[in-house]
């Protein structure tokens, strides 16, 4: 028999971001990662994701850390290791869309600090939204030769989002001058042969590699992998068994093991990750006992493929029906989420599609009458401020909500002025490091809290004690 022709695996670890994030609401903290880091340095992942997501603004809100000063300290660490994040296109990691030169330097701003991939994506995958931040990259990565810009597509289905597409998307992808392309598939909806016909026809029309990410909540991930690897993906995003499986990804020991002894075998050593599960899994354990990590995440919940609802957006849902004491509408509601998506245009649904399309949909429900109350970001959604969706909006709801707006079609940041000077006059009084205005610009009244904080423990004040009227502080 002939010698298998190698094509290992890569694998990207999610423990130090996306994992955390989908159990524990981003609550790890950098001194429980920085122990660990020289262990993780060793395995040889494609890979480690680390920063952007909901990490900036937990950091600052929850944990009173500065997030650049968590990437330089894990920057310092991975001598050896890629450092990856998350990035929402034109809203960065904020709630709204920011014009270019914010976008830009967050972009030099995130190299400059550590991080080498960029993983970009937009809520309506409106490429548009992804340009500024796939052009600042590739500007980074001319001047520094570090830098890698990896374009995200929020997997989703229904009937805009046919093979045809995707395939498209993947050219387009590679015309807009991305690194690699990722399958993003937030709500677990991929299910294995499909994400074989994917991979397979993505594959055929781009050079680019492909990376897929996926979560466990409805049960089928790991096998996706293995249908995804076989069609010949490029890289998988695991988490270390403590922090997998449930709303988070895969475990990386199990993937590993699978693919050992074949031609996609990743060399990675197993001992090594059985040492590093053994650092975390304390700690996931404490998160048990003090309710941070809620058991009810760890199962499986296959009504996300019922519904095709991603699991936040499904408790989210639960909690606004409790306070309205409407449990008993739940199915209404749920049978109108399709509804409210197609109105709009059939988005993905992920953050933060997936929170207005939910939150109309409640509304919709207890009115008795659909749009009789419409969210200003279902208005937002309707007048083309977040972007362009694949299918036109439903305009009989267009008309009832926003009647005679003019609406936008243009690229929705070309409307914004250039913001960067007027934000770092906003928040001079606080800046100590060029990335305070970044972080202010992002979370203006969380990051004023945090600044304080800092200003507070450097000094020594105790704030408890301070006659800030006077301003005088006593040390």
């Amino acid at each position: 028999m002939s010698e298998q022709v190698k094509k290992p695996i890569k694998i990207m670890e999610t423990v130090l971001r996306d994992a955390h994030q989908s159990l524990i609401a981003t609550r790890m903290p950098t001194e429980m990662m920085l122990p660990i880091v020289d262990k993780m340095d060793k395995v040889g992942y494609h890979a480690v994701e680390c920063w952007g997501g909901a990490t900036f603004d937990a950091s600052l809100r929850f944990l009173k850390e500065d997030p650049w000063d968590r990437l330089r300290k894990l920057r310092d660490g991975f001598k050896n290791t890629k450092l990856q994040m998350l990035f929402r296109g034109q809203n960065i990691l904020g709630y709204r869309p920011y014009a270019d030169d914010v976008v830009d330097y967050f972009v030099q701003k995130s190299v400059a600090n550590g991080i080498d991939i960029i993983r970009i994506f937009d809520c309506l995958n409106d490429l548009r939204n992804l340009q500024a931040a796939v052009d600042a990259t590739n500007k980074v990565k001319k001047q520094e030769g570090r830098g890698h810009a990896q374009v995200a597509l929020s997997y989703t289905l229904g009937d805009a989002y046919t093979m045809d597409y995707w395939m498209d998307m993947a050219k387009k992808i590679e015309a807009m001058g991305a690194d690699s392309i990722c399958i993003k598939d937030m709500a677990g909806l991929l299910v294995p042969y499909k994400a074989a016909e994917l991979i397979s026809s993505m594959k055929s029309v781009t050079k680019l590699p492909i990376q897929l990410h996926t979560h466990y909540t409805s049960g089928v991930a790991s096998m996706t992998y293995l249908k995804a690897v076989e069609a010949g993906v490029d890289v998988i995003d695991c988490a270390i068994s403590p922090f997998a499986m449930g709303t988070s990804q895969p475990a990386t020991e199990v993937m590993v093991e699978t693919f050992k002894g074949t031609e996609y075998d990743t060399g990675y050593d197993q001992n090594l990750l059985s040492e590093i599960a053994d650092y975390f899994r304390p700690y996931r354990d404490e998160c048990l006992a003090n309710g941070l990590l809620n058991p009810k995440v760890m199962g499986v919940d296959i009504k996300t493929l019922l519904y095709q609802v991603p699991g936040g957006m499904l408790s989210n849902m639960v909690s606004q029906l409790k306070e309205q004491n409407a449990e008993d509408k739940y199915y209404d509601v749920l049978k109108e989420i399709p509804a409210v998506r197609k109105d709009l245009g059939e988005p993905p649904l992920v953050t933060p599609s997936s929170q207005i399309v939910g939150t109309q949909a409640v509304f919709n429900v207890l009115m008795g009458e659909r749009y009789k109350m419409a969210t200003d970001q279902t208005k937002d959604v309707l007048r083309g401020k977040y972007g362009q969706t694949v299918k036109p909006m439903n305009q009989e709801v267009i008309d009832k909500v926003i009647p005679g707006e003019e609406r936008i079609t243009c690229r929705p940041a070309d409307l914004i002025e250039n913001e960067l000077d007027k934000l770092e006059s906003e928040m001079a009084e606080w800046k100590q490091q060029d990335e305070d205005v970044l972080s202010y610009a992002l979370f203006p009244q969380v990051a004023t809290d945090f600044f304080k904080y800092r200003k507070a423990q450097q000094e020594k004040v105790d704030l408890s004690k301070a006659d800030t009227k006077n301003g005088a502080y006593p040390v």
